[in-house]
């Protein structure tokens, strides 16, 4: 294994500041998709059997994958605005690529049984209108949604996507060609057009662009989708862009259902499959060294799978700043030199300057690097030592040959002994160093048994002993077992399904709502009238699991809670602001008697209040009368009277409801 010194540095390259990585391009770098869609005759077949219910249910295919298109294309056009995306129909009677130049009088190109609906470009308002058009109104999609009576040649049709690839993004660090289709083996009579297609495949492999199937089954035909007939020669595994990139075991896509007997209509299906391959893989850090012990290095890439999303800011005439900055001398207001300019730290009452090399040189610690320092046990990694999100390493071959191998081994063995590596861990040059665990992560699997998480080793930053902050002191009261018993049945009444917090479940309600506004103004649509919030507590299931169980659990905590205030000689007291004030416990053990305030024997009584309230008549009472009721049963009293009686009333209502 050759080992690397430089990292990509060049002999005269300069010191650079230290500066923070760059996360926002792992997701927001430049993408193009385009999807490639089969019109033949079976899939603009309806299923034979549909939910009534779910007009989704009763979609042919290839309206279904516009659809899954169109949706796509709303979601990109605002959270990507610098994504491209195109729609090829292939099978049409009809054939469109390139248009035809008036003035030269040339035709345009045309590849048989091929139409470019939308082309290879970042989607605008009047495109997306176009495409809901076309999923919309049926006698438009159907004069074009015409099958052809000849076979299209797939060789024609890759070669297509490989002309619009290179015309339309030919520096797009990610390209992807989308194919949906039910024809598991075409060109079947024909082994010479397959092979050409094997070829056409591989030139879009060569290129840098990734193919992604999305096949079709028709179980109600007795029709099942088998990719080793033909497509196991057209798609790759690997990324071309980043074949180093963690790529799951069971890369496949699994059959689409068209009949939806499962309940689950094909556009679901598609859109779910779709989402899963919608984020392309981009490394954060790449080809950095790991140093497992003395002499023994390999390659990995860091990848961050969870990061946090944000409207993206356009503008619509961008214009490039030009950033001028110039030092002035305060007394003679002079420019000042860079080599002039020296940083100052205090220390002991004096003051310690560096220019910038010697800062170089301080700030130095060596070439990134993720070096072991040691093994220890898993439970001695505590939950509470994370200061910043983990990143996610895999092996790359690129540097050191057999880096996967070594890799893998150390993954198996870490999971197989529960231990987690020490590291030194420097992932940039000038970067301050950190001390890191590096720990193994299981491979994971749905009930479909699709991978929705690869084995790799995660590295998790630990803090030093400046960051750890003493926790305030508390002194917490140990609820007796009973009142434990009674909230235990609270919380397994409430648990998710499975115990198990699935964030793709949960959209983020802000800005989907920021989504759905600018779609509705760009697209003229109706503004929705509330936003779509999936956070939001199930509140009548939740009394329907646990609300006889949540009213016990108050009783018995309100009656231990009495018990140790006897017990304890305490006692609590409202005061004047609505909060609780809480008396010490008296020197000899026995609970001192407070002192009642004046005019507490005045004030009304809950009978007198609770017989104003049934008949509406609370604002019969005095302000100060209001007020002392409403702090003798510990609640806020502030406020004017109107506040006071509306909080009198909830008092009565919420009193009412526990009976």
């Amino acid at each position: 294994m050759a080992e690397q010194s430089n990292y990509g540095r060049g002999p005269d390259e300069e010191e650079e500041e230290e500066e923070d990585i760059d996360e926002s391009g792992y997701k927001s770098g430049k993408d193009a998709v385009l999807f490639a869609i089969d019109v033949t005759k079976s899939m603009l077949t309806r299923p034979e059997s549909s939910d009534s219910k779910n007009p989704d249910a009763a979609l042919c295919p290839t309206v279904a994958a516009l659809k899954c298109a169109y949706a796509l294309m709303q979601q990109r056009i605002i959270s990507n605005p610098n994504d491209m995306m195109g729609i090829l129909l292939f099978g049409t009677e009809k054939s469109k690529f390139q248009e035809g130049d008036e003035e030269t009088g040339r035709g345009g190109l045309q590849y048989p049984h091929c139409y470019l609906l939308t082309d290879l470009d970042v989607p605008a308002a009047a495109d997306v209108k176009h495409l809901r058009n076309m999923v919309e109104d049926e006698e438009e999609a159907s004069e074009l949604l015409q099958a052809s009576e000849e076979e299209v040649s797939m060789a024609n049709v890759l070669f297509c996507a490989n002309q619009i690839f290179t015309t339309k993004a030919p520096n797009f660090s990610s390209r992807r060609l989308f194919l949906v289709t039910d024809n598991d083996y075409p060109h079947a009579s024909n082994r010479d057009a397959r092979n050409s297609a094997a070829v056409r495949a591989k030139d879009l492999y060569d290129l840098g662009v990734t193919i992604e199937l999305f096949p079709i089954s028709h179980p109600d035909r007795g029709y099942t989708f088998d990719r080793s007939k033909f497509y196991n020669d057209i798609v790759y595994s690997a990324s071309p862009a980043d074949p180093d990139a963690p790529a799951p075991l069971s890369a496949d896509i699994k059959p689409a259902n068209a009949s939806a007997k499962d309940g689950i209509s094909l556009l679901q299906a598609l859109l779910s499959s779709v989402a899963s391959r919608a984020a392309p893989q981009r490394a954060l850090f790449s080809n950095i060294p790991f140093e497992i012990g003395p002499g023994l290095k390999i390659g990995i890439k860091g990848f961050i799978l969870i990061k946090r999303q944000a409207p993206k800011r356009t503008n619509a005439k961008a214009q490039l700043a030009v950033l001028n900055t110039t030092m002035m001398a305060e007394d003679t207001a002079r420019s000042v030199e860079k080599e002039e300019v020296r940083k100052a730290f205090k220390f002991g009452g004096e003051t310690v300057s560096f220019n910038e090399e010697e800062m170089g040189k301080i700030r130095n610690f060596g070439d990134p690097v993720l070096r072991i320092i040691g093994f220890k046990p898993m439970n001695q990694l505590p939950i509470w030592a994370n200061i910043k999100h983990n990143t996610f390493v895999y092996p790359s071959e690129e540097d050191y040959v057999g880096s996967t191998r070594v890799f893998s081994a150390l993954h198996q063995k870490l999971l197989k002994s529960e231990k987690f590596g020490l590291a030194w861990f420097i992932p940039r040059r000038n970067a301050v160093p950190i001390l890191a665990a590096v720990y193994p992560g299981a491979e994971q699997r749905n009930e479909e048994g699709e991978q929705v998480m690869p084995p790799g080793l995660w590295v998790k930053p630990l803090p030093f002993a400046d960051d750890i902050r003493e926790p305030p002191e508390t002194n917490p009261i140990k609820a007796p077992d009973e009142v434990i018993d009674k909230m235990r049945v609270i919380v397994q009444q409430l648990q998710l399904p499975k115990a198990v917090y699935d964030p793709h479940k949960y959209p983020n309600p802000t800005l989907q709502w920021f989504y759905k506004i600018l779609q509705a103004l760009a697209l003229e649509e109706d503004l929705p009238e509330k936003a779509e919030d999936k956070t939001v507590p199930r509140h009548r299931q939740i009394h329907k699991r646990a609300g006889q169980y949540v009213v016990d659990f108050g009783q018995t905590l309100d009656e231990h809670f009495r018990k140790w205030q006897k017990d304890s000689g305490r006692d609590v007291h409202p005061t004047a602001n609505g909060g609780a004030k809480r008396s010490k416990p008296a020197a000899n053990g026995v609970a001192k008697k407070v002192k009642q305030e004046d005019g507490d024997d005045d004030g009304p009584t809950e009978e007198d209040m609770r017989s104003a309230y049934e008949k509406d008549a609370l604002s019969k009472f005095t302000v100060a009368n209001l007020k002392s009721f409403l702090q003798s049963r510990g609640t806020s009293a502030t406020g004017k009277k109107a506040d006071l009686v509306d909080a009198v009333t909830r008092f009565f209502e919420t009193k009412r409801e526990v009976a």
